[in-house]
Protein backbone atom coordinates (compact mmCIF):
# COMPACT_ATOMS: atom_id res chain seq x y z
CA UNK A 1 0.00 0.00 0.00
CA UNK A 2 1.77 3.23 -1.32
CA UNK A 3 0.97 6.60 0.23
CA UNK A 4 -0.63 8.71 -2.39
CA UNK A 5 1.96 10.49 -4.36
CA UNK A 6 2.98 13.88 -3.63
CA UNK A 7 1.77 14.83 -0.28
CA UNK A 8 3.30 14.41 3.54
CA UNK A 9 1.65 11.11 5.08
CA UNK A 10 1.54 10.44 8.82
CA UNK A 11 0.55 7.00 10.21
CA UNK A 12 -1.64 6.44 13.13
CA UNK A 13 -1.51 2.98 14.62
CA UNK A 14 -4.67 2.57 16.48
CA UNK A 15 -8.18 3.88 15.04
CA UNK A 16 -9.78 4.77 18.74
CA UNK A 17 -10.06 7.58 20.43
CA UNK A 18 -6.62 8.93 20.61
CA UNK A 19 -5.90 7.89 17.27
CA UNK A 20 -9.06 10.03 15.91
CA UNK A 21 -7.69 12.97 18.56
CA UNK A 22 -4.50 12.77 17.23
CA UNK A 23 -5.85 12.65 13.54
CA UNK A 24 -8.22 15.40 13.46
CA UNK A 25 -5.95 17.92 15.68
CA UNK A 26 -3.27 17.33 12.78
CA UNK A 27 -5.74 18.01 10.09
CA UNK A 28 -6.90 20.85 11.67
CA UNK A 29 -3.56 22.07 11.82
CA UNK A 30 -2.39 21.27 8.10
CA UNK A 31 -5.72 23.46 7.03
CA UNK A 32 -4.80 26.31 8.66
CA UNK A 33 -1.10 25.87 7.47
CA UNK A 34 -3.24 25.39 3.90
CA UNK A 35 -0.65 21.87 3.79
CA UNK A 36 -1.34 19.01 1.75
CA UNK A 37 -1.75 16.05 4.24
CA UNK A 38 -2.72 12.22 4.43
CA UNK A 39 -3.62 10.82 7.49
CA UNK A 40 -3.31 7.10 7.29
CA UNK A 41 -5.45 5.79 10.10
CA UNK A 42 -5.20 1.92 11.22
CA UNK A 43 -7.60 0.13 12.71
CA UNK A 44 -7.52 -3.28 13.64
CA UNK A 45 -10.91 -3.88 14.13
CA UNK A 46 -12.48 -1.64 11.44
CA UNK A 47 -13.98 0.33 14.46
CA UNK A 48 -12.34 3.90 12.77
CA UNK A 49 -13.36 6.70 15.78
CA UNK A 50 -14.86 3.80 17.86
CA UNK A 51 -12.32 1.88 19.77
CA UNK A 52 -12.64 -0.03 22.13
CA UNK A 53 -14.80 2.56 24.72
CA UNK A 54 -17.66 3.74 21.73
CA UNK A 55 -18.00 0.77 19.90
CA UNK A 56 -20.53 -0.22 22.10
CA UNK A 57 -23.92 -1.00 21.14
CA UNK A 58 -25.86 -0.75 24.13
CA UNK A 59 -27.65 2.41 24.52
CA UNK A 60 -27.20 2.69 28.35
CA UNK A 61 -23.38 2.50 28.17
CA UNK A 62 -23.35 6.02 29.01
CA UNK A 63 -19.98 8.39 29.29
CA UNK A 64 -18.67 8.36 32.53
CA UNK A 65 -18.11 12.60 31.50
CA UNK A 66 -20.92 15.26 31.03
CA UNK A 67 -21.14 16.60 27.61
CA UNK A 68 -19.08 19.73 28.78
CA UNK A 69 -16.24 18.52 29.50
CA UNK A 70 -15.64 15.37 26.36
CA UNK A 71 -15.50 18.18 23.44
CA UNK A 72 -13.28 16.84 20.85
CA UNK A 73 -11.30 19.98 19.98
CA UNK A 74 -9.12 21.56 22.22
CA UNK A 75 -10.16 25.06 22.97
CA UNK A 76 -13.45 24.58 22.34
CA UNK A 77 -15.42 23.31 25.07
CA UNK A 78 -18.93 23.88 23.62
CA UNK A 79 -18.27 21.74 20.34
CA UNK A 80 -20.04 18.69 21.35
CA UNK A 81 -22.92 20.41 22.93
CA UNK A 82 -23.27 22.17 19.37
CA UNK A 83 -23.10 19.13 17.42
CA UNK A 84 -25.62 17.33 19.88
CA UNK A 85 -27.85 19.96 19.53
CA UNK A 86 -27.54 20.29 15.59
CA UNK A 87 -28.23 16.31 15.79
CA UNK A 88 -31.24 17.14 17.42
CA UNK A 89 -30.15 15.50 21.09
CA UNK A 90 -32.05 17.73 23.49
CA UNK A 91 -29.42 17.49 25.74
CA UNK A 92 -27.85 20.26 28.27
CA UNK A 93 -23.94 20.14 29.56
CA UNK A 94 -24.19 18.44 32.67
CA UNK A 95 -26.02 15.50 30.91
CA UNK A 96 -24.28 12.10 30.09
CA UNK A 97 -24.26 10.92 26.19
CA UNK A 98 -24.70 7.78 25.69
CA UNK A 99 -20.88 6.15 24.71
CA UNK A 100 -22.50 5.06 21.10
CA UNK A 101 -23.65 8.57 19.99
CA UNK A 102 -20.10 10.14 21.44
CA UNK A 103 -18.69 7.52 19.01
CA UNK A 104 -20.69 8.97 16.07
CA UNK A 105 -19.55 12.48 16.85
CA UNK A 106 -16.14 11.04 16.67
CA UNK A 107 -16.63 9.83 13.48
CA UNK A 108 -18.47 13.04 12.06
CA UNK A 109 -15.66 15.10 13.56
CA UNK A 110 -13.31 13.27 12.11
CA UNK A 111 -14.76 13.53 8.73
CA UNK A 112 -15.51 17.22 9.25
CA UNK A 113 -11.70 17.58 9.58
CA UNK A 114 -10.92 16.23 6.37
CA UNK A 115 -10.67 18.57 3.53
CA UNK A 116 -10.41 16.64 0.07
CA UNK A 117 -8.69 16.38 -2.11
CA UNK A 118 -6.15 18.40 -0.11
CA UNK A 119 -6.59 16.63 3.40
CA UNK A 120 -7.55 13.56 3.51
CA UNK A 121 -7.97 10.26 5.93
CA UNK A 122 -6.90 6.89 4.36
CA UNK A 123 -9.15 4.33 6.75
CA UNK A 124 -7.56 0.81 7.19
CA UNK A 125 -7.71 -2.18 8.59
CA UNK A 126 -5.53 -4.41 9.90
CA UNK A 127 -3.48 -5.80 12.47
CA UNK A 128 0.54 -3.95 12.05
CA UNK A 129 3.32 -6.17 12.70
CA UNK A 130 6.29 -4.06 12.34
CA UNK A 131 7.52 -1.17 12.10
CA UNK A 132 10.88 0.49 10.07
CA UNK A 133 12.93 3.29 8.40
CA UNK A 134 12.59 3.04 4.48
CA UNK A 135 16.01 3.45 4.65
CA UNK A 136 17.41 1.09 7.58
CA UNK A 137 16.23 0.78 11.68
CA UNK A 138 14.32 4.00 13.32
CA UNK A 139 17.53 3.62 15.74
CA UNK A 140 19.50 6.29 14.32
CA UNK A 141 20.49 9.81 15.37
CA UNK A 142 21.42 11.32 12.22
CA UNK A 143 19.23 14.06 11.26
CA UNK A 144 16.90 13.59 14.66
CA UNK A 145 14.30 16.29 15.65
CA UNK A 146 13.95 17.43 18.86
CA UNK A 147 12.27 19.76 20.60
CA UNK A 148 12.13 22.26 23.65
CA UNK A 149 8.72 21.13 25.06
CA UNK A 150 9.16 20.64 29.16
CA UNK A 151 6.12 18.36 28.50
CA UNK A 152 3.58 17.17 25.86
CA UNK A 153 0.95 19.69 26.56
CA UNK A 154 3.73 22.14 26.85
CA UNK A 155 4.53 24.69 23.44
CA UNK A 156 6.69 22.40 20.62
CA UNK A 157 9.62 24.13 19.92
CA UNK A 158 11.68 24.24 16.47
CA UNK A 159 13.41 20.85 15.17
CA UNK A 160 16.74 20.44 15.28
CA UNK A 161 19.27 18.05 13.32
CA UNK A 162 20.19 17.75 9.52
CA UNK A 163 18.76 21.01 8.63
CA UNK A 164 15.17 20.27 9.88
CA UNK A 165 14.64 18.65 6.54
CA UNK A 166 13.11 15.70 4.93
CA UNK A 167 15.08 14.01 2.73
CA UNK A 168 14.07 10.65 0.17
CA UNK A 169 15.38 8.38 2.69
CA UNK A 170 13.64 9.46 5.75
CA UNK A 171 10.21 7.73 5.66
CA UNK A 172 8.62 5.08 8.19
CA UNK A 173 7.30 1.57 6.92
CA UNK A 174 4.47 0.43 8.62
CA UNK A 175 4.00 -3.28 7.86
CA UNK A 176 1.11 -5.36 8.48
CA UNK A 177 0.00 -8.65 9.24
CA UNK A 178 -1.38 -9.50 5.60
CA UNK A 179 1.59 -8.82 4.01
CA UNK A 180 0.66 -4.59 3.03
CA UNK A 181 2.57 -2.10 4.01
CA UNK A 182 2.22 1.61 4.63
CA UNK A 183 4.72 3.98 3.56
CA UNK A 184 4.66 7.60 5.60
CA UNK A 185 6.70 10.03 6.44
CA UNK A 186 6.10 10.06 10.42
CA UNK A 187 3.99 7.47 12.90
CA UNK A 188 1.71 7.70 15.70
CA UNK A 189 1.74 4.69 17.99
CA UNK A 190 -2.03 5.24 19.40
CA UNK A 191 -2.66 2.11 20.77
CA UNK A 192 -5.15 3.05 23.58
CA UNK A 193 -5.43 0.56 26.46
CA UNK A 194 -4.37 -2.96 26.61
CA UNK A 195 -6.87 -6.07 26.81
CA UNK A 196 -7.30 -7.49 30.86
CA UNK A 197 -4.09 -9.31 31.78
CA UNK A 198 -4.51 -13.00 31.21
CA UNK A 199 -6.09 -14.75 34.85
CA UNK A 200 -3.58 -17.31 35.67
CA UNK A 201 -6.43 -19.29 38.29
CA UNK A 202 -8.68 -20.59 34.55
CA UNK A 203 -7.73 -23.95 34.27
CA UNK A 204 -8.99 -23.82 30.92
CA UNK A 205 -8.40 -20.47 29.33
CA UNK A 206 -9.87 -21.59 26.04
CA UNK A 207 -13.16 -22.52 27.77
CA UNK A 208 -16.14 -21.18 25.84
CA UNK A 209 -18.01 -19.49 28.99
CA UNK A 210 -15.09 -17.46 29.87
CA UNK A 211 -14.57 -14.07 28.19
CA UNK A 212 -11.46 -12.88 28.42
CA UNK A 213 -11.77 -9.61 26.87
CA UNK A 214 -15.80 -8.48 27.86
CA UNK A 215 -14.63 -5.73 24.85
CA UNK A 216 -14.13 -8.22 21.95
CA UNK A 217 -16.51 -8.41 19.37
CA UNK A 218 -20.05 -9.30 20.07
CA UNK A 219 -18.50 -10.81 23.93
CA UNK A 220 -21.21 -9.21 26.22
CA UNK A 221 -24.17 -10.28 23.35
CA UNK A 222 -23.12 -14.30 24.45
CA UNK A 223 -23.38 -14.00 28.08
CA UNK A 224 -27.10 -12.39 27.98
CA UNK A 225 -29.01 -16.04 28.17
CA UNK A 226 -30.13 -15.54 32.01
CA UNK A 227 -26.90 -17.85 32.97
CA UNK A 228 -25.82 -16.23 36.26
CA UNK A 229 -22.24 -14.35 35.56
CA UNK A 230 -19.43 -14.41 38.05
CA UNK A 231 -17.64 -11.21 36.90
CA UNK A 232 -13.50 -10.07 38.23
CA UNK A 233 -13.01 -7.14 39.24
CA UNK A 234 -15.39 -4.27 40.99
CA UNK A 235 -14.72 -0.97 38.28
CA UNK A 236 -16.09 0.31 35.47
CA UNK A 237 -16.35 -2.62 32.92
CA UNK A 238 -17.97 -4.65 35.73
CA UNK A 239 -20.87 -1.81 35.63
CA UNK A 240 -21.35 -2.17 31.82
CA UNK A 241 -21.28 -5.93 32.33
CA UNK A 242 -24.31 -5.92 34.65
CA UNK A 243 -25.72 -2.97 32.98
CA UNK A 244 -26.19 -5.43 30.04
CA UNK A 245 -26.76 -8.84 31.14
CA UNK A 246 -29.46 -7.51 33.50
CA UNK A 247 -31.32 -5.72 31.28
CA UNK A 248 -30.96 -8.50 28.90
CA UNK A 249 -32.54 -11.04 30.99
CA UNK A 250 -35.23 -10.37 33.69
CA UNK A 251 -33.45 -12.87 36.03
CA UNK A 252 -29.78 -12.76 35.28
CA UNK A 253 -27.44 -12.22 38.45
CA UNK A 254 -24.09 -11.14 38.56
CA UNK A 255 -21.63 -11.67 41.23
CA UNK A 256 -18.72 -8.81 41.04
CA UNK A 257 -15.68 -10.14 43.21
CA UNK A 258 -12.75 -7.77 43.88
CA UNK A 259 -9.74 -7.57 46.95
CA UNK A 260 -11.24 -4.48 47.72
CA UNK A 261 -15.01 -4.87 46.82
CA UNK A 262 -14.68 -0.90 45.60
CA UNK A 263 -17.85 0.16 43.32
CA UNK A 264 -16.88 4.05 41.42
CA UNK A 265 -18.08 6.75 42.96
CA UNK A 266 -20.98 8.41 41.75
CA UNK A 267 -20.99 12.32 39.60
CA UNK A 268 -22.64 14.15 42.46
CA UNK A 269 -25.44 16.34 40.83
CA UNK A 270 -25.18 19.47 40.61
CA UNK A 271 -21.58 19.34 40.27
CA UNK A 272 -19.28 21.66 43.37
CA UNK A 273 -16.67 23.45 42.15
CA UNK A 274 -12.79 22.30 42.32
CA UNK A 275 -11.49 22.96 45.15
CA UNK A 276 -6.91 24.14 44.97
CA UNK A 277 -5.29 21.36 47.27
CA UNK A 278 -1.84 22.59 48.61
CA UNK A 279 0.53 20.31 47.92
CA UNK A 280 4.57 21.17 49.98
CA UNK A 281 7.13 21.61 47.98
CA UNK A 282 10.25 19.87 47.97
CA UNK A 283 10.10 16.06 48.04
CA UNK A 284 6.94 14.13 47.58
CA UNK A 285 6.14 10.98 48.94
CA UNK A 286 2.64 9.10 48.96
CA UNK A 287 2.16 9.50 52.49
CA UNK A 288 2.79 13.22 52.44
CA UNK A 289 0.09 13.27 49.34
CA UNK A 290 -2.33 11.87 50.99
CA UNK A 291 -2.17 13.83 54.06
CA UNK A 292 -2.51 16.91 51.73
CA UNK A 293 -5.38 15.31 50.68
CA UNK A 294 -7.03 14.56 53.54
CA UNK A 295 -6.42 18.03 54.95
CA UNK A 296 -8.18 19.34 52.09
CA UNK A 297 -11.02 17.34 52.36
CA UNK A 298 -11.41 18.01 56.19
CA UNK A 299 -11.45 22.13 55.20
CA UNK A 300 -13.53 21.35 52.27
CA UNK A 301 -16.08 20.02 55.40
CA UNK A 302 -15.62 16.86 54.26
CA UNK A 303 -16.66 16.52 50.86
CA UNK A 304 -14.03 15.24 48.95
CA UNK A 305 -15.99 15.89 45.33
CA UNK A 306 -14.22 18.70 44.61
CA UNK A 307 -10.82 18.18 46.25
CA UNK A 308 -10.17 15.50 43.48
CA UNK A 309 -11.56 17.23 40.60
CA UNK A 310 -8.87 19.92 41.86
CA UNK A 311 -6.06 17.58 42.24
CA UNK A 312 -7.04 16.33 38.38
CA UNK A 313 -5.04 19.42 37.01
CA UNK A 314 -2.14 18.79 38.96
CA UNK A 315 -1.73 14.81 38.27
CA UNK A 316 0.42 14.60 36.19
CA UNK A 317 3.24 16.93 37.91
CA UNK A 318 2.14 15.38 41.13
CA UNK A 319 2.84 12.04 39.11
CA UNK A 320 5.99 13.48 37.81
CA UNK A 321 7.82 14.82 41.32
CA UNK A 322 7.06 10.72 42.95
CA UNK A 323 10.05 8.88 42.81
CA UNK A 324 9.60 5.88 40.86
CA UNK A 325 9.69 3.80 44.28
CA UNK A 326 6.97 5.99 45.28
CA UNK A 327 5.14 5.41 41.97
CA UNK A 328 5.11 1.86 42.72
CA UNK A 329 3.73 2.33 46.20
CA UNK A 330 1.51 4.37 45.18
CA UNK A 331 0.03 1.99 42.12
CA UNK A 332 -0.05 -0.97 44.80
CA UNK A 333 -2.11 1.01 47.43
CA UNK A 334 -3.30 4.19 47.16
CA UNK A 335 -3.71 3.94 42.82
CA UNK A 336 -7.30 1.71 43.87
CA UNK A 337 -8.43 4.54 46.17
CA UNK A 338 -8.15 7.49 43.46
CA UNK A 339 -9.72 5.75 40.62
CA UNK A 340 -12.86 4.80 42.18
CA UNK A 341 -13.11 8.33 43.18
CA UNK A 342 -11.57 10.34 40.14
CA UNK A 343 -13.56 7.98 37.71
CA UNK A 344 -17.03 8.15 38.86
CA UNK A 345 -20.56 6.72 36.91
CA UNK A 346 -23.46 9.18 35.89
CA UNK A 347 -25.98 9.50 38.39
CA UNK A 348 -28.23 7.14 36.19
CA UNK A 349 -26.12 4.69 36.10
CA UNK A 350 -25.77 4.83 39.65
CA UNK A 351 -29.13 4.42 40.41
CA UNK A 352 -29.32 1.60 38.38
CA UNK A 353 -26.57 -0.40 40.38
CA UNK A 354 -27.71 0.42 43.68
CA UNK A 355 -31.38 -1.52 42.68
CA UNK A 356 -29.64 -4.17 41.32
CA UNK A 357 -27.81 -4.12 44.66
CA UNK A 358 -31.02 -3.92 46.46
CA UNK A 359 -32.80 -6.84 44.52
CA UNK A 360 -29.56 -9.24 45.14
CA UNK A 361 -29.60 -9.41 40.99
CA UNK A 362 -25.66 -7.79 42.01
CA UNK A 363 -23.94 -9.72 44.57
CA UNK A 364 -20.74 -7.42 45.41
CA UNK A 365 -17.89 -9.82 46.90
CA UNK A 366 -14.79 -8.92 48.70
CA UNK A 367 -11.87 -11.95 47.76
CA UNK A 368 -9.95 -13.69 44.89
CA UNK A 369 -10.57 -16.24 43.15
CA UNK A 370 -8.52 -19.65 44.07
CA UNK A 371 -9.71 -21.31 40.93
CA UNK A 372 -12.03 -21.36 38.39
CA UNK A 373 -12.98 -25.31 36.54
CA UNK A 374 -15.49 -26.02 33.82
CA UNK A 375 -18.63 -27.98 34.32
CA UNK A 376 -21.75 -29.41 32.30
CA UNK A 377 -23.58 -25.97 32.32
CA UNK A 378 -20.86 -23.17 32.97
CA UNK A 379 -17.98 -22.98 35.29
CA UNK A 380 -16.94 -23.96 39.05
CA UNK A 381 -15.25 -21.12 40.84
CA UNK A 382 -13.65 -21.58 43.94
CA UNK A 383 -13.48 -18.07 45.43
CA UNK A 384 -12.30 -16.80 48.90
CA UNK A 385 -14.49 -14.42 50.14
CA UNK A 386 -14.26 -12.22 53.26
CA UNK A 387 -11.75 -15.46 54.91
CA UNK A 388 -14.23 -18.00 53.73
CA UNK A 389 -13.93 -20.48 51.18
CA UNK A 390 -16.95 -21.38 48.97
CA UNK A 391 -18.34 -22.16 45.21
CA UNK A 392 -19.94 -20.69 42.76
CA UNK A 393 -21.83 -22.17 39.79
CA UNK A 394 -22.15 -19.93 37.19
CA UNK A 395 -23.02 -19.74 33.76
CA UNK A 396 -20.26 -17.68 32.64
CA UNK A 397 -16.68 -16.10 34.31
CA UNK A 398 -15.91 -12.41 32.96
CA UNK A 399 -12.54 -10.80 32.84
CA UNK A 400 -13.29 -7.46 33.70
CA UNK A 401 -9.76 -6.60 36.17
CA UNK A 402 -9.05 -3.58 33.62
CA UNK A 403 -6.06 -2.56 30.90
CA UNK A 404 -3.38 -5.31 30.89
CA UNK A 405 -0.35 -3.32 33.15
CA UNK A 406 3.10 -4.98 31.20
CA UNK A 407 2.83 -3.62 27.40
CA UNK A 408 5.59 -6.29 26.58
CA UNK A 409 2.04 -8.78 26.06
CA UNK A 410 1.07 -7.11 22.83
CA UNK A 411 3.01 -8.76 20.14
CA UNK A 412 3.90 -5.23 17.81
CA UNK A 413 4.87 -3.48 20.72
CA UNK A 414 7.00 -6.76 22.07
CA UNK A 415 8.72 -7.16 18.47
CA UNK A 416 9.86 -3.47 18.68
CA UNK A 417 10.84 -3.82 22.21
CA UNK A 418 13.12 -6.76 20.94
CA UNK A 419 14.63 -4.57 18.30
CA UNK A 420 14.94 -2.08 20.16
CA UNK A 421 13.24 0.78 18.23
CA UNK A 422 10.98 1.45 21.19
CA UNK A 423 11.66 0.62 24.79
CA UNK A 424 9.01 0.25 27.98
CA UNK A 425 8.55 3.36 30.42
CA UNK A 426 10.19 2.31 33.80
CA UNK A 427 7.08 0.84 35.25
CA UNK A 428 6.48 -0.98 32.24
CA UNK A 429 3.18 0.88 31.99
CA UNK A 430 3.86 1.73 28.35
CA UNK A 431 6.22 3.91 26.43
CA UNK A 432 9.07 6.02 27.13
CA UNK A 433 8.95 9.03 25.41
CA UNK A 434 10.51 12.28 25.24
CA UNK A 435 9.37 15.72 25.15
CA UNK A 436 6.10 15.99 22.69
CA UNK A 437 5.34 12.40 23.22
CA UNK A 438 8.39 11.59 21.12
CA UNK A 439 9.36 7.91 21.48
CA UNK A 440 12.94 6.88 22.46
CA UNK A 441 14.39 3.58 21.61
CA UNK A 442 16.60 1.55 23.80
CA UNK A 443 19.61 3.83 23.92
CA UNK A 444 16.40 6.51 24.75
CA UNK A 445 17.45 8.54 21.92
CA UNK A 446 14.49 9.97 19.77
CA UNK A 447 14.45 10.04 15.72
CA UNK A 448 11.79 12.46 15.75
CA UNK A 449 9.47 10.10 13.55
CA UNK A 450 7.60 8.30 15.65
CA UNK A 451 5.34 9.37 18.49
CA UNK A 452 2.77 8.53 21.09
CA UNK A 453 0.02 9.59 23.35
CA UNK A 454 -3.15 8.55 25.78
CA UNK A 455 -2.56 5.20 27.52
CA UNK A 456 0.60 4.47 26.19
CA UNK A 457 2.42 7.35 28.04
CA UNK A 458 0.51 5.82 31.86
CA UNK A 459 4.06 5.05 33.11
CA UNK A 460 5.67 9.05 32.45
CA UNK A 461 1.91 10.89 33.14
CA UNK A 462 -0.29 8.88 34.70
CA UNK A 463 -3.65 10.45 34.05
CA UNK A 464 -3.97 10.25 30.37
CA UNK A 465 -6.34 8.10 29.43
CA UNK A 466 -9.58 10.35 29.93
CA UNK A 467 -10.92 12.32 26.97
CA UNK A 468 -9.81 15.64 28.33
CA UNK A 469 -6.32 14.95 28.48
CA UNK A 470 -5.42 13.01 24.87
CA UNK A 471 -7.55 16.06 23.71
CA UNK A 472 -4.70 18.10 25.24
CA UNK A 473 -1.86 15.71 24.04
CA UNK A 474 -3.39 15.28 20.68
CA UNK A 475 -3.76 19.30 20.13
CA UNK A 476 0.24 19.50 21.15
CA UNK A 477 1.14 17.02 19.03
CA UNK A 478 -0.18 18.21 16.08
CA UNK A 479 2.79 21.05 15.53
CA UNK A 480 5.14 18.55 16.41
CA UNK A 481 4.05 16.33 13.74
CA UNK A 482 3.93 18.91 11.08
CA UNK A 483 7.87 19.53 12.00
CA UNK A 484 8.38 16.52 11.77
CA UNK A 485 7.29 15.64 8.42
CA UNK A 486 8.48 19.45 7.50
CA UNK A 487 5.95 22.22 6.35
CA UNK A 488 6.53 23.10 2.94
CA UNK A 489 8.34 26.80 2.28
CA UNK A 490 6.38 29.22 0.52
CA UNK A 491 2.54 28.20 2.20
CA UNK A 492 1.10 31.24 4.19
CA UNK A 493 -0.97 31.11 7.06
CA UNK A 494 -4.73 31.85 6.19
CA UNK A 495 -6.31 34.27 7.99
CA UNK A 496 -9.68 33.92 10.29
CA UNK A 497 -12.68 33.89 8.59
CA UNK A 498 -11.57 32.39 5.02
CA UNK A 499 -12.44 29.19 3.97
CA UNK A 500 -9.19 27.56 3.91
CA UNK A 501 -9.67 28.60 7.79
CA UNK A 502 -13.31 27.91 8.50
CA UNK A 503 -14.62 24.35 10.34
CA UNK A 504 -17.01 22.55 7.98
CA UNK A 505 -20.36 23.02 8.91
CA UNK A 506 -22.43 20.30 10.73
CA UNK A 507 -25.64 19.09 9.33
CA UNK A 508 -28.51 20.06 11.34
CA UNK A 509 -31.20 17.23 11.80
CA UNK A 510 -34.93 17.33 13.24
CA UNK A 511 -35.01 17.32 16.97
CA UNK A 512 -36.14 14.20 18.96
CA UNK A 513 -36.10 13.91 22.42
CA UNK A 514 -32.97 11.85 23.99
CA UNK A 515 -31.73 13.11 26.97
CA UNK A 516 -29.66 10.55 29.24
CA UNK A 517 -29.32 11.40 32.19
Amino acid sequence: MDRVAGSPSVAVVGGGASGTLAAVHLLRRARALAMPLEVVLIDQYGRHALGQAYSTTDPHHLLNACVSKMSAIEGDPGHLLRWARRDGLDIDGPDYLPRQVYGRYLREVLSAAEQRPFRVVRRVTGTVSALTGTAGALTGTAGALTGTASALTGTAGAPTGTAGARTGDRGVRVQLSDGGRIEADAAVLALGNRPPAAWPHIVDAANPRYVADPWARDALARICDGAPVLVLGTGLTMVDVAVTVTRAHPKAVVYALSRHALLPRTHPHPAPPAVPVPIPDGPLGVAALLRAVRLAVRDNAGDWHGVVDGLRPQAQQLWARLTPEEQRRFLGGAARYWEVHRHRIPPVTAARIADLRATGRLRVLRGRMLRATGVPEGLCARVEVDGAVRELEVGWLVNATGPGSDIAGDPFLASLIAGGTVRPDRLRLGLDAGSGGAVLDAAGRSDGRVFTLGPMLRGSLYETTAIPEIRAQAAALAPRLIEAITVRPGRSHPEPGSPEHDEPPLTARPVRQARSA
